[in-house]
């Protein structure tokens, strides 16, 4: 049984490490910052909680295992709010994407004329 926890939490591991390089690639290869930011932030989410989980295995039920899982409550609570905060703010302050998007605009804010 010790080996399957094992080998469970490892790909757990190495699932996790894998999803948070994808996202430092994506942060380095898209175009604007929309773009990088949903990479980036899906990405972020779904590997921490691929890391933390395997490290929960990992400790077994103690209480490590209970503090590891407050902080994933707390990372996936976190996570996408500050990702959306920012990606708002990016738009109120008229960053603007690039390529053929819909242009965003506030609602009952007029279309440019």
């Amino acid at each position: 049984m010790n080996v399957v926890v094992d080998a469970a939490s490892w790909i757990l591991l190495s699932v996790g490490g894998l999803f948070i390089f994808i996202g430092g690639l994506g942060a380095l290869r898209m175009p604007d910052l929309y773009t990088r930011m949903h990479a980036a932030g899906l990405t972020d989410t779904l590997g921490t909680l691929c890391v933390l989980a395997g490290i929960m295995l990992q400790a077994g039920f103690t209480l490590s295992m209970v503090k590891l899982l407050a902080i994933l409550l707390f990372l996936l609570l976190t996570s996408p709010t500050a990702s959306y905060a920012l990606a708002n703010a990016a738009l109120l302050a008229g960053v603007p994407a690039l390529g053929p998007t819909i242009e965003a605009r506030m609602p009952g804010e007029e279309p440019p004329q």
